[in-house]
């Protein structure tokens, strides 16, 4: 296993007894005051919208609109302060909305100092710098509510025309998170650069690799959107180990059965091994809903698309989170299913003559009842799959150098149909980007058309091994049950060259179990 696999690999033993919160705002009073733990909040903002996002107005219009919203934040950062928060995290576009073009935005824009080379508090300095009102605001709030505070807005830098990447109208615009200390000082900010589809903001023309240390829990790091499904900054800046904690606004539309909000977040803070602090926006007509107090080993979280109202999460979060343990194999923790997982991984796949087994050919294996393999859509990618037929068996998918295997068991048999999916290519559609991939899905009806379709209901249980013989490191496991529930992993790591996902004793139905692979050297 290569250096980088190590640094990857976690292992996820036994049982965490732990409540997985849907919906969950409350911390346990009794960890509040915990010397290894601090209290963190994010808020799901249904944001108020410009109704003409493409029309010019003026500077007194815009900062009317953006007021209202930060009327919310003001209440939110209150309300968490009660409940003992240290820091609060808003969610990517939740101040002045979306839909803008460069010109009708400009109007929404603060200026932004480089906090590297001024120290300044705008709650206490208001007058130093024009166009910071909103700046002013989010300062205050830190101050009054005694926390940390993370928010999104938009900034404004001038620029010269001797600057080579200088935009014609002298100016940048910046996709923008801000830090304020407890006491209103800003204390540092982080431009995005994985726009998605922003025709109003510019990429910066340097990444920002943005840490900021706090006197409750040590450094942070800070990332927007879809900065998560990169290796710039979001991975590199996890290569530091005293990052243990992220800060993460977005504003992110679901995409079932393997990018909904919940998944990716719980996913990459499994994989890292660290706490992630994830503020969606709110508007389940858009699909956007989402957010969470994510650790490697437990959420709390929120996904609602029925309430129109917005969500505050507060919730105890550990200093120096359980996750990564290490390159131990998983070896000694077996039991007769674990065991049989293991033999097979070091004899071959097809040393279990009692099992299913699909070759990557669609040939027949041991099994003359074994499916064949079909084909369909999921995420805009062309996935090859197999349906998962029986009680009990183990299957084999494969495209290009990728090969998925399950291992599984059902108590009872439901009357619907589920299938075992691989990808391994360059997704195009929404972004460009490598994707292995490895996913049992429920499909939305029982023709094999249908598997891929977004679907939140199911009532299949299984026990299962699901693993594939992955290029990279970088591997997020997603696993969610009916009515979009996260749940916990009994086991999961690197096992001679494969990276696995073990669980017994699913709560609800299985939505979705995946592998899901980023290959960014192929990008």
């Amino acid at each position: 296993m290569s250096g980088a696999s190590r640094l990857l690999a976690l292992l996820l033993c036994g049982c965490y007894v732990a409540a997985l919160g849907v919906h969950t705002s409350e911390h346990c009073p009794a960890e509040h005051h915990q010397a290894d733990q601090y209290v963190a909040a994010v808020y799901e903002h249904r944001s108020i919208l410009s109704p003409n996002p493409l029309d010019l107005i003026s500077r007194r219009q815009a900062l009317e609109l953006m007021n209202q919203n930060l009327d919310v934040y003001e209440q939110q950062v209150m309300a968490a302060a009660q409940k003992g928060a240290q820091i609060i995290v808003f969610p990517e576009d939740g101040i002045h909305g979306f839909n803008f073009t460069r010109t009708s935005i400009y109007p929404f824009l603060d200026f932004m100092p480089s906090p590297h080379l001024i120290g300044w508090n705008p709650c206490l300095e208001p007058h130093r710098f024009n166009d910071t009102e909103v700046l002013q605001r989010l300062s205050c709030m830190a101050l009054k509510g005694e926390m940390f505070l993370v928010a999104n807005l938009g900034t404004k830098q001038p620029c010269h025309s001797r600057d080579p990447g200088c935009p014609n109208d002298g100016r940048y615009q910046f996709n923008t998170n801000i830090v304020f200390s407890s006491n209103g000082t800003l204390v540092d900010r982080y431009r995005k650069h994985n726009l998605y589809f922003e025709a109003a903001f510019d990429t910066p023309l340097e990444v920002d690799h943005i840490i900021f240390d706090t006197p409750f829990a040590g450094k942070f790091g800070i990332f927007t959107c879809f900065d998560i499904l990169f290796f710039e900054p979001a991975a590199r800046l996890l290569r530091d180990p005293e990052v243990k904690h992220v800060v993460y606004p977005t504003a992110w539309m679901n995409q079932l059965p393997l990018l909904a909000a919940v998944q990716i977040q719980r996913g990459f803070a499994t994989a890292f091994g660290i706490n992630l602090l994830a503020a969606n926006i709110h508007h389940p007509s858009l699909g956007m809903t989402g957010s969470g107090i994510h650790a490697p080993r437990k959420s709390f979280w929120h996904h609602d698309m029925e309430s129109p109202e917005g969500h505050l999460i507060v919730a105890p979060v550990a200093k120096n989170p359980l996750g990564l343990v290490g390159a131990e194999s998983a070896t000694g923790k077996t039991d007769p299913a674990h065991g049989k997982f293991l033999k097979i991984l070091a004899a071959g796949p097809y040393s279990e003559k009692d099992a299913q087994d699909v070759h990557c050919d669609g040939a027949t294996g041991w099994n003359t009842s074994t499916p064949a393999t079909f084909y369909s859509e999921m995420m805009y990618d062309n996935f090859t799959l197999v349906p998962v037929w029986g009680k009990e068996g183990h299957l084999r998918v494969c495209a290009n150098g990728l090969c998925c295997h399950l291992l599984y068991q059902r108590p009872t048999l439901s009357k619907e149909l589920y299938a075992l999916g691989v990808f391994d290519g360059l997704h195009t559609v929404h972004g460009t980007y490598y994707v292995q991939a490895c996913a049992l899905v429920k499909c939305g009806g029982l023709g094999f058309d249908t598997c891929g379709q977004e679907i939140t209901e199911a009532t299949g249980m299984f026990e299962f091994h699901l693993w594939g013989n992955f290029s990279t490191a970088y591997v997020f496991p997603m696993l969610l049950t009916s009515g979009m529930t996260l749940e916990t992993p009994d086991q999961l790591g690197w096992e001679s060259d494969h990276y696995f996902l073990r669980k017994r004793g699913l709560s609800s139905g299985l939505v979705t179990a995946a592998l899901y692979g980023r290959v960014y050297e192929r990008d």
